[in-house]
């Protein structure tokens, strides 16, 4: 029997002044905030689509999590879960460690162009290698996925995600650099995530 596939998406309760703070440097807190809160819903009822519910299961890992139940933003077929404290690695950490058995993909929601092909992609991947990546174009990634299985939890635990330089175009080395020559890595189509008024504005020509 095949194990569940599962899909975490980050996500933050939309606060226009707390939302997207680099982003609303360049472009104000109002159109971060109108940003991210159209993206979001975007990507996620994209990934939820007809038929895509026997794929793979939709977790929404939130923030503030305070906020989070107050809130109608977020679909009601889909299970919150708390992002935890810590840093991002920390955080995306938290669902690889605690879901039930099966693959995990864990994306952003402020990729506009994340497509449910990506998704698919990404746990094929995972048939054949330990990790997979979705680079971003600025030295990032948008998307990091685990098997789980043989060898996860217990031997990539120690050090998944450790000293990561995080926001800088370090952050996909960094993380491979955790990772000795045993994990098989795949990594997948390069996508783009808006974090600054110029990806702001290249996203909105393209």
């Amino acid at each position: 029997m095949a194990l569940q596939k599962h899909l975490v998406i980050m996500v933050k309760v939309p606060q226009i002044g707390a939302t997207k703070t680099r982003l609303a440097a360049g472009i104000g807190p109002l159109a971060a905030w109108r940003f991210y809160r159209n993206t979001t819903t975007s990507v996620i009822r994209r990934l939820s689509g007809q038929g895509l519910s026997a794929k793979w299961k939709i977790w929404l890992a939130v923030t503030p999590e305070r906020l989070a139940a107050g809130t109608r933003f977020w679909p009601a077929e889909h299970v919150l879960i708390e992002q935890g404290r810590g840093d991002l690695g920390r955080r995306m950490a938290k669902p690889m460690l605690d879901l039930p058995p099966g693959p995990v993909v864990v994306i952003g929601s402020d990729v506009p162009n994340i497509q449910p092909r990506h998704i698919d992609q990404a746990f094929a991947a995972l048939e054949g290698n330990d990790v997979v990546f979705g680079p971003a174009d600025d030295g990032g990634y948008w998307l990091v996925g685990l098997k789980r299985r043989p060898v996860f939890p217990g031997r990539l635990r120690p050090r998944l995600f450790a000293s990561v330089r995080w926001s800088t175009e370090h952050a996909l080395a960094d993380t491979i650099a955790q990772l000795d020559n045993r994990y098989r890595v795949a990594r997948i189509d390069v996508l783009s995530d808006v974090d600054t008024a110029e990806d702001f504005e290249r996203w909105r020509k393209s």
